[in-house]
């Protein structure tokens, strides 16, 4: 769509709530019963370069700051 190839398509809201997408187009949401729920996950590895940078990371992900940012951008989490 943003190369101009479509006139619409599907993409995560995560990403049309974007800001470098705000000014693309409009969207809409599917509604959640139309489709399964999406489980998404994540994973340290054991040969990270920076194994505490990759543990300090997953900590924000985890913590009050990064479920904001995930919030703002569209997921639904579940209870801590």
């Amino acid at each position: 769509v943003q190369s101009g190839a479509a006139e619409a398509g599907v993409i995560a809201l995560s990403l049309a709530l974007a800001p470098a997408l705000q000014k693309e187009g409009r969207f809409w949401t599917v509604p959640q019963d139309a489709y399964p729920p999406l489980e998404q996950g994540g994973v340290l590895l054991k040969w990270a370069r920076d194994p505490a940078a990759a543990q300090a990371f997953r900590a924000f992900v985890l913590g009050p700051a990064g479920r904001e940012v995930l919030r703002k951008y569209g997921f639904d989490l579940p209870a801590q």
